[in-house]
This record gives structure tokens, C-alpha cells and sequence, in this order.
């Protein structure tokens, strides 16, 4: 009878293990042979401040997936999605990915948005030699973590300088402010490479003020602001506090244009910041205006599936799930090293959010678009694009995700031909557009 129960409890035990294994993968336990399903680990916040970014990235990594695996997968294989919560803290992201890595043993990992969070997992993914690509982290610190962490968006001193010289090119702003998060690597590599790249066109930067992403006003900072009336202020932080510091501005009379990057592209940012957004440009990855076909057929599958215009962040992650199938598809299967180095030779792939190449650090090389907000409307109106240094307009330009004719410029003003394909005609049409068309493209690295 002793041995009965003995025999019974391990049996009882084995079946128990059983149960618990992941079945969200419907094609065997994952391998990085080549067989089984391919298991992608996903983490963001999707409770905490930045929640809308988070949402968006898995958002458009699932419609990625979805139209990867409805096609026959990956070199026949079917891509499931492990998804974690790091609520926006470095430390939960560094725990998440550690998960991922450990127990739900993916293959590769797809994450983070904000560059701090990044930097806190990318360790965790380089030490366990596990590929991660990151959407939209900018710093360019965080490919610098290893030869396993790579990024398909565009990096800090680019960003930064094109704002600066949008200022100085397009505005014709002689003074800037800087009112930045003092404790976001994303804030302060912005303000690092707006400052270099304003004070290079001969501008002067009158103040830089800081703020931390709990503080719940901002009326100090912008006061001496106020007092020095710059004419520009760079406020290069998160849409959480973005769309108050807007509001608190205009309230306290100051008119002059706010400027930003991509951290401030959020659908909530339009409930925050209301009418006191008029007058605001940012830099960003994509236009949801731009009308070549690759651009709105993501816009309308997105609409479709989640009933909301997607941003940036949502483009960006689209592009780096289908990025790291076409990797998955070139290396031949899973395995760690070769799929690293499939990443990692990435070159001319066609995104919704630019022909993404990645250079020698893993980073994304493309253009930006900036990008004016029209509040009454909750959109972003597409102003111009500006390439990196090296990098020209393509002839055609109804095939660059980054390369468009702000289509209510041409049926208001009749500004230029979409026929064109000459990218130093284009940019002198544009609206409030540079004179010269080298110094608009020249963007540093």
C-alpha cells in the first residue's frame, strides 16, 4: 500500500509539472533549432506614468505578429508573445526582463520605450545572450550596454539637433529655454544635444530648468523662464508632464513656441494639454499623414483593430517585430549568435517609419519628420522632414515612410507638385521652411 501511494504521488507530481507549462506558444516548447514555436518576450509600462507608450508598443508589436503569423509565420514557425509590465520603473524592467529570460526562456525580447528603462534590462538580455530591440529608446547610451541590444528608431544627438535647427533654420529663434526631467536619460540627452547643435547655428541658451516626472506643477520653473522671454522654449520630457507644462505656460502669458520630441506623441497628451498645445512642434519618427500606400495600409489595419490613429510609438514597434522576423528569417531559425548578427546586418529593410539600416553601434540610421500639434483637431501636422548627415531624399518619394507633402499645404496653397522628386525643391516649398536646403538636412551625429 506504501508503495501505491508512492508510485501514485509521483505520477500525480509529473502530471502537475505538466499542466504548468506556458501554453501560450501552440506549437511545441520553443527551441533555437530551427522547430517549435518562436517565443518573443515583450516589456513596457502599461500601468504606471507612461502607460499610453507602452500601450501603443504592444499595440503594434501584436498587429505585427498577427499579420506574421497569419502568412505562414517565420520559415514556417508561428511567433508567440510573452508580455510583462515594468509599471515604468528601472528596477520592475530589470526584474521583467530577468523573468523573460529565465523562466519563460524567449528567444528574443522586444522593448523597452523609455531609454532609463532600457538601460536598467539591457544587462539582464546581453548577459543572458538573448537578443532585445528596442522600438523607440533614443539615448544612445543604450546600444552601448552590447553586441545583443539594438534599436530601429533613431538616437538623442540627431533628435536633439534637429529641433535645434528647426529653432534657428525655420523659426528664426536667436534665444531657447530648456525646461527638462533631471532624472530621465531620455531629458537629459536631448537637452545635451539641443544645446550643442542651437549654440552651433548661433543661438544662445538663456536658462535650463529641471523638474522630476512626479512634480505636480511647474509654475516656479516656468516663471523665470518667463522673465528672460526667450523665444523658444525646448521642453524635451514625457506627455504626462508635457500637456501641463503647456497648460501652466499659456496661463501665465507666455506665447512663444513650444518645442519637443517624440516622448510627447501620446493621445493623452490632447486631454492634458488642450488648446495650450497651439503653437508647438516636435521631432518624431513617422507621419500618420504621409500618403504612400505601406504608411496607411499600417494606419488602417491599426485603426481597424484597436480604433485609434496610431503614433509613433505603435509604428515604431510594428517596425522592430517585422525587423526581427526578417532577422529570425535570414539567420535560419532562433540561434542566439546568428540571430544576433541577422539583427545586426539589418540594412535597407522598408518600415512604416523610415528604410531602417542599422550602423557599426546597432543604431537606426533615417530621417525625421517634425511635426506642428493641432490641438482643435488632436493631431500632428506633418511640417517638414529632415535627414541625417550623408543621407538624401530618395527619388521616389511616395515610397519613403519619412519622406512626404503635407497634403493640406498643397490643396491650401498650392505650394509644390507631388510629382517632385528633388528633395532641395521640396523643403524650399514647404511651409515656414528653411532657405537652403544643406543646412535644413545637416544634422550631426
Amino acid at each position: 500500500m506504501k508503495n501505491f501511494f508512492l508510485a501514485f504521488s509521483l505520477i500525480f507530481s509529473i502530471l502537475l509539472s505538466s499542466a504548468c507549462v506556458d501554453k501560450s506558444a501552440t506549437g511545441g516548447a520553443p527551441t533555437g533549432d530551427g522547430s517549435g514555436d518562436i517565443k518573443v518576450g515583450v516589456y513596457g509600462d502599461l500601468t504606471g506614468q507612461t502607460s499610453s507608450f507602452g500601450q501603443s508598443t504592444i499595440n503594434g508589436i501584436r498587429l505585427a505578429v498577427d499579420e506574421i503569423n497569419a502568412a505562414g509565420g517565420v520559415n514556417g514557425r508561428k511567433i508567440t508573445l510573452v508580455s510583462e509590465d515594468d509599471q515604468g520603473r528601472p528596477e520592475q524592467a530589470t526584474t521583467v526582463v530577468q523573468k523573460l529570460v529565465n523562466q519563460d526562456k524567449v528567444q528574443a525580447i522586444l522593448g523597452e520605450v523609455a531609454s532609463t528603462n532600457s538601460l536598467a534590462a539591457a544587462p539582464v538580455a546581453q548577459g543572458a545572450r538573448i537578443p532585445m530591440i528596442t522600438p523607440s529608446s533614443t539615448n544612445p547610451k543604450v546600444t552601448e550596454v552590447g553586441d545583443y541590444i539594438s534599436r530601429v528608431c533613431f538616437i538623442d544627438p540627431f533628435q536633439g539637433s534637429t529641433m535645434a535647427k528647426f529653432a534657428a533654420k525655420s523659426l528664426n529663434a536667436k534665444t531657447a529655454a530648456i525646461l527638462g526631467d533631471v532624472n530621465s536619460d531620455y531629458s537629459k540627452g536631448l537637452t545635451q544635444f539641443f544645446e550643442q547643435e542651437f549654440t552651433k547655428n548661433g543661438g544662445q541658451v538663456v536658462t535650463k530648468e529641471a523638474y522630476t516626472q512626479n512634480d505636480p506643477d511647474f509654475k516656479a520653473q516656468l516663471t523665470k523662464i518667463r522673465n528672460l522671454n526667450p523665444d523658444v522654449i525646448y521642453v524635451p520630457g514625457y506627455y504626462g508632464q508635457v500637456g501641463i507644462i503647456a497648460r501652466q505656460a499659456r496661463e501665465l502669458g507666455m506665447n512663444m513656441p513650444l518645442l519637443g520630441g517624440d516622448g510627447w506623441d501620446s493621445p493623452e497628451l490632447w486631454k492634458l494639454g488642450g488648446e495650450s498645445l497651439k503653437n508647438s512642434y516636435i521631432s518624431n519618427h513617422y507621419s500618420a499623414e504621409n500618403p504612400a500606400p505601406e504608411i496607411q495600409n499600417f494606419v488602417k489595419a491599426y485603426q481597424a483593430k484597436y480604433n485609434v490613429v496610431p503614433d509613433s510609438l505603435a509604428a515604431l514597434a510594428y517596425d522592430a517585430a517585422k525587423v526581427l522576423a526578417d532577422a529570425i528569417r535570414r539567420a535560419g531559425g532562433t540561434d542566439s549568435a546568428k540571430l544576433k548578427d541577422a539583427i545586426n546586418a539589418t540594412k535597407d529593410f522598408k518600415g512604416v517609419t523610415g528604410t531602417i539600416t542599422l550602423d557599426a553601434s546597432r543604431n537606426a540610421i533615417k530621417p525625421a519628420v517634425v511635426l506642428e500639434l493641432n490641438p482643435s483637431a488632436s493631431k500632428f501636422a506633418f511640417k517638414e522632414t529632415i535627414y541625417p548627415e550623408g543621407m538624401s531624399a530618395p527619388a521616389d518619394t511616395t515610397s519613403n515612410a519619412n519622406t512626404m507633402m503635407n497634403t493640406n499645404q498643397m490643396s491650401n496653397a498650392n505650394m509644390m507638385n507631388s510629382n517632385m522628386t528633388n528633395s532641395s525643391t521640396m523643403n524650399s516649398n514647404m511651409m515656414n521652411s528653411a532657405a537652403n536646403m544643406n543646412s535644413t538636412m545637416n544634422a550631426n551625429k
